[in-house]
C-alpha cells in the first residue's frame, strides 16, 4: 500500500526570524531559500510582506528564484496585508497565502477586543481576499490550542467554504500536551463537515519542549502538513525542528503511514547555513545536527558500534549529511574554483565586485588555514555580505591583545569610523573584554551586551572560530558575527559587525507577530 505524503512547511525564514536578533537581508534569505529547495521542501514561507518594505521585497525575490517550492508569504487577517501578501507571492511558480486570525478567548477578548461572529467574518473575508491571488490559500487560527472546539469547528468549516485549501491548527504558546493535541486534531476533521476538503497542518511552539511530540501526534492523526524550522529555530523557545520531524517519520515508518519528500542528506548543510546566518548556534547535543549527535563516548556505546552500527545507532550519520562537506579547496585554489564551489553551495554572489571580494578573503583565509571546508566558505561569504550591507561605518583596522598569566590583560585596538582612524587600549578580565572596552571607548555606542557565544565552525586547532555578539539598544537588538582562526580578532569583528548594525537605518527587524 502507497504511504501518504507528507508536507513539509519551512517557515524559518519567517517565524524562525522572529528571534531577538536573528533577522535575515534579502540576499541571505534567497540562501536559505535556494538551500531549502536543494533540500526538497515543499513550502518555503518567505517572510510576513506587511512588516516592512524590506520583508515584502525579499518575499518577492524569494517567489522570484524558486522553482520546485511553493512560496508562501504570511498575512493578518486585514485587507492591507493580504493584498501585499499577494502582491509579493504572485510572481512565484507556485504561490500561496496564508492567513491568520486569533481565535481563543483570552485573545479575541484583549488583543482583537472582537466578538466572535466578527473573527469569523474577518477569516472569511481575508480567504476571499487571498483567492483574488491564488487558489492556495492556507487558514490558521491563532492559538488553536487554547480555542474552544466547537468555535474552532465554526471558523474552519466557513474558511474551507470561502475557498481555504490548507488548514493549520496553531500551538502558538506551547501549552498543549500530545495525546490531546492528537485528539484535538482528530476531533475537528471529524465533526468538520468539509473537511476532507483540506490538508490538514499543524504549527507547534516549543515553550514545553513538545514541539516535535505534538506535531508527531498530530500527523498520527491525519495532519498531512508540519510547519518546521532549521534546528527549531523561532522565538521564545523556538518551534518544532524540521530535522527531528523528517527523521522520526523516515527512521519510524513502522508507525507512521506516510513520509516526506526531503533530501535528508542536505540537513547538516541547512543547518550550519541557518546558524551562520542568524548567529544562532546549535547546542552540540542537539538532535540530528548537533555535533555530538553521532558520537559515543562511552566504552560500552564505542564496542557496541563497532561491532554492528545499529546496536547504539538508529539513522546513519552520512544519511542526514554528517559526510557531505568535504575539503573542497586550499591556498592554491583559482578563482574559477572557488566560484564554481559557491554555485554548487547555492551562494551566488551580486556582481564581479562582490565576487573579487570574497575572493580575496578566501586567499587571506588560506595563508592562516591549510584546509578550506564548505563551512569556512559559508561563514566567509555572511561575513562580506553583513559587511556590504551595512556599509561599515565601522572598520576593524588592527587589533594588539595581551595575556599573561599573573599580568592584568589589555587590548589595543585602531577602529576605523566613517573613514577616520581612531585609537584605543583598555584593560579587561581577560583579552576579549579587554577588546571590546577599548572599542566602546571610542565609539561610546551605549549598547548592553545580552550573548557573547564562540563556536568552532569545523574541527581542528586551525579552525576559525565563530562569534556571535548580540547587543541591544533603544529596544532594537541585533547579532554580530565574526569569523577568525584568531579567536579575539572574531570577538572584535563580531562586536564591530553588530555595532554597524544598530548604526544602519536599514530595516532589518520585523514585529512579532
Amino acid at each position: 500500500m502507497s504511504k501518504d505524503k507528507l508536507i513539509v512547511f519551512d517557515t524559518t525564514m519567517r517565524d524562525g526570524e522572529q528571534s531577538p536578533g536573528a533577522s535575515m537581508t534579502k540576499d541571505e534569505k534567497l540562501r536559505i531559500a535556494r538551500q531549502l529547495e536543494r533540500m526538497r521542501v515543499d513550502v518555503i514561507e518567505a517572510g510576513f510582506p506587511a512588516a516592512s518594505d524590506g520583508d515584502f521585497d525579499a518575499v518577492k525575490a524569494v517567489a522570484g528564484i524558486v522553482k520546485d517550492s511553493t512560496v508562501c508569504g504570511l498575512a493578518r487577517a486585514n485587507e492591507n496585508d493580504v493584498r501585499r501578501c499577494g502582491e509579493a507571492v504572485r510572481g512565484a511558480r507556485s504561490p500561496r497565502v496564508h492567513t491568520f486570525i486569533a481565535t481563543s478567548p483570552i485573545h479575541m477578548e484583549k488583543k482583537l477586543r472582537m466578538e466572535p461572529s466578527q473573527v469569523i467574518a474577518q477569516a472569511v473575508q481575508a480567504v476571499k481576499w487571498a483567492r483574488e491571488y491564488t487558489d492556495n490559500v492556507e487558514f490558521s487560527p491563532e492559538d488553536a490550542g487554547r480555542s474552544d472546539i466547537d468555535f474552532l469547528c465554526r471558523i474552519l468549516e466557513e474558511v474551507i467554504r470561502a475557498g481555504a485549501t490548507t488548514i493549520n491548527v496553531p500551538d502558538t504558546v506551547g501549552y498543549t500536551l500530545p495525546e490531546y493535541f492528537g485528539a484535538l486534531i482528530r476531533k475537528l476533521r471529524e465533526r468538520i463537515p468539509n473537511s476532507d476538503q483540506a490538508v490538514w497542518s499543524v504549527h507547534c511552539h516549543n515553550d514545553l519542549g513538545l514541539a516535535v511530540a505534538n506535531s508527531l501526534s498530530a500527523v498520527l492523526n491525519g495532519a498531512r502538513q508540519v510547519e518546521c524550522t532549521i534546528n527549531g529555530l523561532g522565538e521564545r523557545a523556538g518551534n518544532a525542528s524540521l530535522e527531528e520531524i523528517v527523521m522520526a517519520v523516515r527512521t519510524r515508518q513502522d508507525v507512521f503511514p506516510c513520509d516526506t519528500n526531503i533530501d535528508a542528506t542536505q540537513i547538516v548543510p541547512a543547518s550550519r547555513l541557518v546558524s551562520g546566518i542568524t548567529g544562532f548556534t546549535v547546542q552540540p547535543n542537539k538532535a540530528i545536527v548537533g555535533a555530538n549527535a553521532f558520537a559515543h563516548e562511552a566504552g560500552i556505546h564505542q564496542d557496541g558500534v563497532l561491532k554492528s552500527r545499529d546496536t547504539y545507532e538508529i539513522m546513519r550519520a552520512q544519511d542526514v549529511g554528517w559526510v557531505t562537506n568535504k575539503l573542497v579547496l586550499g591556498k592554491h585554489s583559482g578563482r574559477n574554483a572557488f566560484k564554481a564551489r559557491l554555485t554548487e553551495l547555492g551562494i551566488v554572489l551580486p556582481s564581479e565586485e562582490a565576487l573579487n571580494a570574497a575572493f580575496k578573503r578566501f586567499k587571506d583565509l588560506a595563508d592562516k588555514k591549510h584546509e578550506i571546508f564548505d563551512e569556512d566558505l559559508q561563514a566567509l561569504i555572511s561575513e562580506e555580505e553583513s559587511e556590504h550591507l551595512d556599509s561599515e561605518h565601522f572598520h576593524l583596522v588592527s587589533l594588539t591583545a595581551h595575556s599573561e598569566t599573573g599580568e592584568l590583560p589589555f587590548a589595543k585596538i585602531v577602529v576605523s569610523e566613517a573613514g577616520k582612524e581612531k585609537l584605543a587600549q583598555a584593560t579587561g578580565s581577560g583579552p576579549v573584554d579587554a577588546s571590546f572596552k577599548a572599542i566602546e571607548s571610542i565609539v561610546d555606542s551605549g549598547a548592553e551586551l545580552l550573548l557573547y557565544s564562540v563556536n568552532n565552525i569545523t574541527s581542528g586547532t586551525d579552525s576559525q572560530g565563530e562569534v556571535t555578539v548580540r547587543l541591544s539598544k533603544d529596544g532594537r537588538i541585533v547579532n554580530g558575527l565574526g569569523a577568525d582562526t584568531d579567536i579575539v580578532v572574531a570577538s572584535a569583528k563580531a562586536y564591530i559587525n553588530a555595532l554597524n548594525k544598530l548604526h544602519s537605518k536599514l530595516e532589518r527587524l520585523n514585529p512579532q507577530v
